[in-house]
């Protein structure tokens, strides 16, 4: 891979205080004809001539790391003495996030495919929370000449933090370049349901099957549990997640969402054992509810059920970054080892060929402006919307902040 040029720190961007105004006839800011009146789904073709990924982003040495959890933690006032107790993940991997490299390679995966399917469409990659920043990603989109542009998420379920704060960016970066009227910014669906998202964790299973059995464990469905894990979020946040008519009860979008996908993987492999939704990488104070059970509770509570081995799932991420590597390989699996069960933490999808073939199917849908019905899901809850429905995924502290690729609020 390319020598990395550090660059200077510079602080995101700053909040939009508005998203730019929508012409007449048109609920959604700053998109394109396809989409601008605000229905679920596009079934109009559009000429997209970019496509901005969009990742978390993540420090690159020692000396961001501080700087990057501010950008992180922006608007709440906690102390840099505080933000140390989260550093130390960091600091343990020489302040060096994998986020950013895995991002890099999956947009130059991206890159492959599309020009294997004749498609020359260049991809930019911004952050929300480092360098590049999601405007730096538009403004070198424009400065090529690009118009029209189509988003990808790093994140396939909806909430504030996985979708919305997303689209909040897009509409940050439009205000921070000055763009507003002069680019049209779409978004792909959320993919939580899509083959090439599911695939790669049905293959990482099977393969954790193998190494359990390689360490004595296979008895399915008597020793062994599937863990699925995602992040924890408040329950206040989960709740709101996903559009207000759906009434998805306790944990909202989210936690159905990863529900669905979990129980349509353990379809596809055809095995009894046990499994169960866990949550990891909680934060914030300890009197606000966040999801639970936090995977080394769950864990505990094996060897009394008789299971001797357990395949951790890192359902709700797309590859190996932090939480992944600390939460899961770290504590999690010491966690594990204290309790005497074996253990596999499965893969993550990566750059993983159906992933990444996935990706650029959604692409395609949209420049095809393919119907609903014909778009792959697995689960009856997709396919997802295009257009964020009003009053999606609010977030309970900050409320409604300007967004793009969704209807007001």
């Amino acid at each position: 891979m390319a020598e990395i040029i550090r660059e200077p720190f510079r602080p995101k961007p700053p909040r939009a205080e508005a998203a730019p105004e929508c012409p007449p006839g048109c609920r959604v800011p700053a998109a394109t004809a396809a989409t601008c009146a605000g229905e679920p789904h596009a079934t109009e073709a559009v000429a997209y001539d970019g496509v901005l990924l969009l990742g978390f982003g993540g420090p690159e040495g020692q000396d961001d790391v501080i700087p990057f959890l501010r950008n992180v933690t922006a608007g709440r006032g906690i102390p840099d003495e505080r933000l140390e107790e989260v550093a130390h993940h960091y600091r343990h991997f020489g302040g060096i996030s994998p986020i950013n490299d895995q991002n890099r390679a999956l947009k130059a995966a991206l890159d492959a495919e599309l020009a294997r399917r004749g498609r020359d469409i260049p991809v930019y990659w911004g952050n929300r929370n480092w360098m590049p920043y999601v405007a730096d990603a538009l403004g070198d989109a424009h400065a090529a000449g690009h118009r029209r542009l189509l988003a990808i998420a790093t994140s396939a379920y909806s909430s504030y933090s996985s979708c919305r704060q997303y689209r909040e960016d897009l509409a940050d970066a439009v205000a921070a370049t000055n763009l507003a009227g002069e680019v049209e910014i779409d978004k792909v669906r959320q993919f939580f349901d899509h083959p090439g998202f599911v695939t790669p964790f049905v293959e990482g299973i099977r393969a954790g099957i193998d190494a359990l059995a390689e360490r004595g464990i296979t008895d399915l469905a008597g020793e062994v549990e599937v863990l699925f894990s995602t992040h924890s979020i408040p329950d206040a946040d989960a709740d709101r997640s996903g559009p207000p008519e759906r009434d998805f009860g306790a944990g909202g979008a989210y936690v159905a969402q990863h529900t669905a996908v979990a129980a349509q993987i353990m379809s596809q492999l055809g095995i009894d054992s046990s499994w169960q939704l866990v949550f990891q990488s909680r934060s914030g104070p300890p009197q606000v509810p966040w999801l639970e059970p936090d995977i080394n509770d769950a864990l505990r509570e094996l060897p009394a059920r008789g299971r001797r081995g357990v395949l951790i799932v890192p359902l709700g991420f797309v590859s190996d970054h932090m939480e992944v590597l600390w939460d899961l390989d770290t504590e999690a699996l010491e966690t594990a080892e204290e309790l005497g069960l074996v253990a596999v933490r499965t893969a993550t999808p990566g750059t993983h060929p159906a992933y990444v073939a996935g990706l650029v199917d959604l692409i395609e849908e949209r420049l095809a402006g393919t119907p609903a019905e014909e778009r792959p899901h697995l689960t009856d809850l997709g396919p997802w919307y295009d257009v964020c429905r009003p009053g999606c995924c609010e977030n309970k502290r900050l409320g409604f902040q300007p967004a793009l690729a969704g209807i007001a609020p």
